[in-house]
């Protein structure tokens, strides 16, 4: 499963990954992005959760490159990730070589709350 959602006054765009999630869940979501990101003004804060994350299809990555590129595309400022388990690092760092040319600053937090901190939550 695959949340998205933004907090406008916070100039936050969310994203969850929640337990298995599918290629055809992320192209649904994808589909959402440009209205979430109309909302954004340019420096806005991407927070990225992979806390709840079981499993993703491999295929799932060019989905999230699709979300980086969008994200660039509309002035990202400062992604989040929270990656609790090593385990579970979907190689945010790697696709962000090719996905964000602009090269936003990039934090990975082991906690939401550390993450929440940090965005001043």
């Amino acid at each position: 499963m695959f949340l998205a959602t933004t907090n406008k006054s916070k100039r936050l765009l969310y994203i969850g990954f929640i337990q298995q999630v599918r290629t055809k869940d992320l192209q649904r979501g994808l589909e959402e992005m440009p209205a979430l990101l109309a909302d954004l003004p340019p420096g806005f804060h991407f927070l990225v959760d992979l806390g709840r994350l079981e499993s993703m299809e491999p295929a799932c990555s060019t989905q999230i490159g699709k979300v980086m590129e969008l994200c660039d595309q509309h002035g990202v400022g400062l992604v989040v990730r929270v990656i609790p388990d090593p385990a579970k690092d979907i190689g945010p760092n790697i696709l962000s070589i090719f996905h964000y040319p602009h090269r936003p600053r990039a934090v990975t937090c082991e906690t939401m709350s550390e993450a929440a901190r940090l965005l001043s939550l």
